[in-house]
């Protein structure tokens, strides 16, 4: 069968079934009955001069419909942008970092030697996980072994967006979501560089170690072949043979792993018992002056949400009396304000008679606890349970009367010529039930004038997957902190303040 060209004498556009024409043949040459004889050049006259025109003015105004619905169709359907990041970017970062090299020379490379946590925590809040980052990376440095760095699991109660929005980029659909490790933070424990002229070697990601150990190559440490021996001494104690274990070990790769929790229902190196216990405090000082802690840094996903909100800590209030700074945050005083799921975990820390935990404990703060008399294993007595709350699920008016005090004494803390104004006040909170914002206007006949709290604060995407960072962030940047004892979250703020050099005056508890 013969194709006709537009033009030649047997082309038309073909009808349907009504005779009319298709605006789609207007694109398309068609076969068509032949005009032949007398009425060819009759036939294709009138057809270009009748029907074109007409045809072409069809189709322009299905055009300009089609247009108009597009354009209204388009202003009408919001896009979803609340949705997670991929980070993609981010994930390509911790592929390509320099020491994912197998031809590196020693200590790094095929060659090097390596440790893996396999047993730390996941699946729980940041700030559990963070405390076993820190001192794990710093135990694999003092064994000359470079630490093997973990993505951060959610506990998917704690992730911002539902499961239906989940998608997570590199592991897309992936529940409990998993977020980067250098979106959290930086520094050598996510394989950050160490100090000049230090060749200890450098933190590797687990999909690196995988590579540069294989499993012929490793050699597994039940947790529970270590820990019995030395479960309840001090801090220190357990360090030091844990680091003499790592260090004198011949093998290049070793894996330390969970035992049954059967066996042990915490096992970490460093476990539960420990970080809620004045044991943690022999490591102190050893700690505070280790690389990990002096080259830990903030992640710039985190900085750039502090900068993007710096305007909401401004003074907008009357003109202080006395000089003060231009920086908001040598006059903000902030408090971490947990609600929701707390107060369970309120009643299970007083039945258990609980002492605050980890850095909250250094005896250079000047708020304590004393766990008072009267405990049962397992159960208080509700005189305790009162107690307890007071400090840890504290109401408005005990609020009110710690932020009081604790401006008091920042400000009469002051040296001789120096003034300090607290005018700004920061609600660290996960509250969503609206009890914040009561509070907000407590403070506002108070006399405070800038009152801003973690749901004031504008976040894209990646910073609102990271907004528990971003909130310890300027919490110590905060001249003055208000935390709660019991919280790790306050714990890492505690850790940062101190090596930021913030007076111990300025740190306190309700």
């Amino acid at each position: 069968m013969s194709t006709s060209l537009p033009g030649s004498p047997s082309f038309r556009p073909a009808r349907s079934r009504s005779g009319r024409f298709s605006f789609f043949d207007l694109f398309r040459g068609s076969s068509s009955p032949s005009l032949t004889g007398k009425n060819r050049g009759k036939g294709y006259r009138a057809y270009n001069s009748t029907k074109s025109p007409r045809r072409w003015w069809y189709a322009g105004a299905i055009v300009f419909l089609l247009f108009i619905f597009v354009r209204y169709h388009r202003s009408t359907t919001p896009i979803d942008l609340d949705v997670p990041p991929t980070w993609e970017k981010l994930w390509q970062y911790e592929k390509d970092l320099p020491q994912h090299n197998l031809d590196l020379p020693f200590p790094e490379g095929r060659h090097g030697r390596y440790v893996y946590f396999e047993n730390q925590i996941q699946r729980l809040g940041w700030n559990n996980q963070l405390n076993e980052v820190l001192m794990n990376t710093w135990l694999a440095y003092r064994s000359k072994r470079a630490y093997v760095f973990h993505h951060y699991w959610w506990k998917h109660e704690y992730y911002p967006w539902p499961r239906a929005k989940a998608r997570g980029g590199k592991f897309w659909g992936k529940w409990p979501p998993i977020t980067p490790a250098n979106a959290l933070l930086a520094g050598p424990s996510v394989g950050g560089p160490w100090g000049p002229g230090d060749d200890a070697p450098r933190s590797v990601n687990i999909e690196y170690f995988n590579k540069v150990c294989p499993k012929s190559e490793r050699r597994i440490v039940n947790t529970n072949d270590v820990k019995p021996a030395i479960m309840w001494e001090a801090g220190d104690v357990i360090f030091d043979a844990w680091e003499k274990l790592l260090r004198d070990a011949p093998e290049r790769c070793i894996v330390v792993q969970a035992a049954s929790r059967k066996i042990d229902g915490y096992p970490q190196v460093f476990d539960l018992f420990l970080w809620g216990s004045d044991r943690i405090l022999p490591l102190w000082e050893g700690f505070k002056n280790s690389p990990v802690s002096k080259y830990l840094g903030t992640s710039p996903i985190v900085k750039s949400a502090v900068d993007r909100n710096e305007y909401l800590f401004h003074p907008r209030g009357p003109r202080s009396s006395v000089p003060a700074s231009n920086n908001p945050y040598d006059r903000m005083l902030a408090i971490h304000l947990r609600r929701g799921d707390y107060k369970e975990a309120c009643m299970g820390l007083a039945n258990w008679n609980s002492t605050f935990y980890s850095w909250n404990l250094l005896p250079e703060l000047p708020d304590k606890f004393s766990t008072p008399p009267g405990y049962t294993w397992g159960k208080n007595t509700p005189e305790n349970i009162e107690i307890y709350f007071e400090h840890c699920f504290p109401t408005d008016n005990f609020i009110l009367e710690k932020i009081r005090s604790s401006r008091r004494d920042y400000i009469n803390a002051a040296k001789p010529g120096e003034h300090r104004v607290l005018d700004v006040l920061f609600f660290l909170t996960n509250d969503k039930s609206g009890w914040v914002e009561s509070l907000k206007e407590k403070f506002r006949q108070e006399g405070w004038y800038t009152i801003v709290t973690t749901h004031d604060l504008q976040l894209d995407q990646e910073q609102k997957e990271v907004g528990m960072v971003v909130d310890m962030e300027l919490a110590m940047k905060a001249a003055v902190f208000i935390g709660n004892g019991w919280s790790s979250f306050t714990s890492n703020i505690v850790h940062r303040r101190m090596l930021d050099g913030k007076e111990p005056i300025s740190t306190c508890f309700y």
